[in-house]
């Protein structure tokens, strides 16, 4: 998807973003978005490795 988008395109909705919410807001939105993917890679985390435990468990 990044590679369909280009280094302008981005670019742009960094702009755009930036215009949007304004300078002040733009750590806490970063902050946020970031709290948020943690947490879900933890989750996603979890579930994998409760899958692999039922495979272990079958053999």
């Amino acid at each position: 998807m990044l590679n369909s988008i280009g280094i302008p395109g981005l670019i742009i909705i960094l702009v755009i973003i930036l215009i949007i919410f304004g300078p002040s807001k733009l750590p806490k939105l970063g902050r946020s978005i970031g709290e948020s993917m943690k947490n879900f890679k933890d989750s996603t985390k979890g579930v994998l490795e409760d899958e692999d435990d039922k495979n272990k468990e079958k053999m």
